[in-house]
């Protein structure tokens, strides 16, 4: 049980924070090619694999490590961050729960 609570407190943390990163930011070039890695078995029931992403940390770019999940609500689907090119550079989506 305590550490159902702790884990969820951990991930509203995170979404909390992330909520606050800011939006449109965008650079010249395109991350690197993801990174492959084993998945391994889910911790329990219902979670979901999110893919890790490349973001970008003091004009340098970061490996972001996948993680499971458990969605928010029944019926929820994760939708992977991405990165999209368009005329001011590459701009960071943050994936987020729909």
């Amino acid at each position: 049980m305590k550490r159902g609570v702790l884990a969820l407190g951990i991930l509203a943390c995170g979404w909390l924070f992330s909520a606050c990163a800011p939006a449109g930011v965008y650079v010249r070039y395109g991350p690197p090619a993801p990174r492959y890695a084993v998945v391994g078995v889910a911790p329990g029931v219902g979670y979901v694999w999110t893919d890790g992403y490349w973001d970008r940390r003091g004009g340098n770019w970061a490996w972001v490590d996948g993680r499971w999940a458990r969605p928010p609500h029944r019926g929820a689907a994760w939708v992977p961050g991405r990165w999209d090119q368009g005329r001011r550079g590459y701009e960071f989506h943050r994936g987020h729960w729909r």
